[in-house]
């Protein structure tokens, strides 16, 4: 009878470390490398705080920037004798990288030139590694409408709708979810925190005192060109924050240091992303 109970413990304990190790490693956080420009660092910088926060204490990430175009995945890859693609592969390389994010920008002549090419060479030492396309605003803020009507479009909001869905889920993702059907790819929509911010402040619906350009700290952006500020960079980091770690955005305790609601604007981006570009 001793012994059947000592086997029964035993089976228990064996069954209870079973179920416990994957919840584990889900939750203490993954190794990422992060690759981009101005319009994507300032997400990946803070997520490091926002995921420490939310408790994914091993939360890790390299973060690899240049300016522009030339923070684009396929000229990362050209670019071969630079020291960013050098440090790309070293980190790759190391074979721990969980998740491998990169910008949206492209070759219109081939969209996925580039984000093929450093999947190819990250699965090689990574093979369950997972892949998301961050998907940044459209630049310069003051001739988004122009930007939209020149390209058949009544409102910005509804040309970047349509790059989310045909440029980048229809003539990226799933192309490279063809080629790489045992690679998890997902997209981040960051760009919608910039158009929904600036709706709010069209609106009048603000909490906060922000100006349209000026210092980080209490403007929307902070140059002609549309480099975020603070209260967009919040935002756009939860929307991270959520797409990477599946954080409910409603109860996460994270300070934004803002009045205006950025949890519950996050969650509502989150919640109209197309699921099946999710992770």
């Amino acid at each position: 009878m001793k012994f059947i109970l000592n086997f029964c413990t035993l089976i228990l304990i064996l069954s209870c470390t079973k179920d416990e190790n994957p919840q584990q490693i889900q939750t203490q956080g993954y190794n990422m490398l992060l690759i981009g420009n101005s319009f994507f660092l300032p997400y990946a910088q803070k997520l490091d705080e926002m995921a420490i926060n939310a408790g994914f204490v091993s939360h890790n990430s390299i973060n690899i920037a240049r300016g522009g175009e030339n923070g684009w995945a396929i000229n990362f890859w050209n670019d071969s004798s630079s020291q960013e693609h050098l440090n790309i592969k070293a980190a790759l390389d190391q074979g721990n990288i969980d998740i491998f994010g990169m910008t949206a920008g492209s070759d219109p002549d081939d969209r996925i030139a580039g984000h093929r090419a450093w999947i190819q060479y990250a699965l090689q030492s990574n093979p369950d590694i997972n892949i998301f396309i961050s998907i940044p605003q459209i630049d310069f803020p003051e001739t988004w409408a122009s930007h939209a009507q020149s390209n058949g479009f009544n409102t910005i909001q509804e040309y970047y709708d349509y790059a989310v869905n045909n440029i980048v889920h229809d003539s990226m993702v799933d192309p490279l979810r063809a080629e790489f059907p045992n690679t998890k790819i997902f997209t981040v929509p960051t760009g919608w925190a910039s158009f929904e911010l600036t709706q709010m402040k069209l609106d009048n619906e603000l909490l906060d005192n922000i100006d349209w350009f000026g210092p980080e700290a209490t403007s929307l952006f902070t140059d002609q060109m549309g480099h975020q500020g603070n209260i967009i960079v919040e935002t756009g980091s939860l929307v991270w924050l959520n797409s990477i770690y599946n954080v409910d955005l409603i109860t996460n305790d994270y300070e934004t240091g803002f009045n205006t609601d950025l949890h519950a604007i996050a969650q509502e981006i989150i919640d109209n992303h197309d699921s099946n570009y999710k992770q």
